[in-house]
């Protein structure tokens, strides 16, 4: 015989949230939902044979959180390994012009890449770039692109 809370048997109740959670995260994609489903299943196995509501209820927790903080860091790396780097990051390592002389004592200096302007520093202090000049960007500061020339990369 069943256990019934809220009014329905807790196996409809634990397959129900399973289902309904299973369905946030397939909108969602945040691998936030997933772990509590993993857990509503582990309950709904519970209820099978008749275990009490408190002790599936603890187990649903239980198993929840434990899928969430051991199993969720590696999801997360494996899902993010192919994360594109996005707006800023992703200037490093990509070429541009000079378009003014870029004069790190003066403060001054502007590049292009791909139709954007952006103010530019030079890695080497004294060095002076002209217009013209082919550039890597090798890291970011602020709003300021740091580059190198081409051909000392």
């Amino acid at each position: 015989m069943n256990i019934t809370f809220l009014g329905i048997s807790t196996l409809i109740f634990w397959l129900i949230l399973f289902v309904v959670l299973l369905v946030v995260e397939m909108v969602t994609m945040g691998l936030t939902t997933i772990w509590f489903a993993v857990g509503s299943l582990a309950a709904f196995l519970l209820s099978l044979f008749d275990v009490p509501f408190l002790v599936q209820f603890a187990v649903f927790i239980v198993v929840s959180f434990l899928a969430f903080f051991f199993v969720r860091p590696a999801a997360v790396k494996k899902f993010n390994k192919t994360r594109e780097r996005t707006n800023i990051e992703g200037m490093i390592g990509r070429e541009g012009i000079v378009l003014t002389e870029i004069d790190n004592l003066q403060n001054a200096g502007r590049i292009q890449i791909d139709g954007q302007e952006w103010s530019a520093r030079n890695v080497i202090e004294q060095q002076l770039i002209p217009p013209g000049e082919v550039v890597v960007v090798q890291a970011v500061s602020g709003v300021k692109l740091i580059v190198k020339r081409r051909s000392e990369v």
